[in-house]
């Protein structure tokens, strides 16, 4: 809906061998996403699950190696965020918090496959806590989007984000006030497109008012279509472009799901996804 240049798909596998049977053999175009100029590959990346929430971490070559991968099979478009961390104790003993981001490794990779060759988006707007014990909180302040935007530039050794998106709306800032300072990020050279995810049309009209928004990210599949209400005609009409995340619905779309079991690690996020356990799988 609205042309061919609305959408990309995030593509999270973790498996050594999903991703080449997926797209080995594709020719990689590129698109145009949204109406601002930017252009990525039809398919992009989705890191977290490299790092975070789907079990435990891979070891850093291995990462390295998806990543290198994924490149040489054309996938160009990565997406991380400031909330993809993971834990290495030891830092400690160097006098480090051992909360590490996972733009770090992804840093490293730019490094040699050259960070012009890759459009990057990260996110912002979730404050990470770990004491006394693991908490996310939505953080939407000019303050923490700006400090952000500095350490994501820091961890990834560029000078530039092609994306920043804010993560998750915050109730207590106003859309505009964040918008605000993503736009003056933008006067400033630091990211050149604006992007949000998981919000309403509402919304979305708000912050575009302030600055064009090139894309919005939203769980897209053929389970989860609660988007196309709303959320894709606002975008239509105001030529912004949709990045569909999970699009393999958190990889049961995907053939990792067999007589209606899973083998989730603990710690995997999806043990608590109702869709993906017990019965419910069954049926589904």
């Amino acid at each position: 809906e609205g042309g061919d240049h609305y959408v990309s798909g995030l593509l999270g596998r973790r498996t050594k061998n999903s991703l080449g049977g997926l797209i080995l053999g594709l020719r990689m175009k590129e698109i145009a996403l949204g109406s601002q100029g930017l252009k990525v590959t039809e398919l992009g990346y989705g890191c977290m699950g490299l790092t975070s929430f789907y079990g435990h971490k891979l070891p850093d070559d291995e990462v390295v190696g998806m990543l290198k991968k994924v490149f040489d099979r054309g996938v160009r478009f990565w997406d991380t965020a400031n909330a993809y961390v993971y834990s290495d104790f030891w830092r400690l003993l160097q006098l480090q918090s051992p909360v590490v981001c996972q733009e770090e490794i992804i840093g490293k990779v730019l490094q040699e496959v050259g960070r012009e060759n890759v459009v990057l988006a990260t996110k912002t707007g979730i404050r990470m806590k770990v004491f006394p014990k693991p908490t996310m909180e939505l953080d939407s302040t000019p303050e923490f989007v700006r400090q952000q935007c500095e350490d994501s530039l820091r961890r990834l050794g560029t000078t530039y984000l092609d994306i920043f998106y804010l993560h998750r709306i915050s109730p207590t800032t106003p859309i505009e006030v964040t918008m605000a300072t993503l736009r003056d990020l933008v006067d400033e050279g630091k990211i050149r497109y604006i992007g949000l995810s998981e919000c309403s049309a509402k919304t979305i009209r708000r912050a575009h008012k302030v600055h064009p928004v090139t894309c919005v990210q939203m769980e897209w599949s053929l389970w989860c279509r609660g988007i196309e209400k709303e959320i894709i005609p606002t975008c239509a009409e105001l030529g912004i472009g949709v990045v569909a995340y999970s699009p393999l619905g958190r990889g049961f779309f995907g053939g990792e799901f067999r007589k209606g079991e899973n083998n989730f690690e603990k710690g995997d996020f999806r043990n608590t996804q109702d869709r993906l356990t017990g019965e419910n799988l069954e049926k589904n």
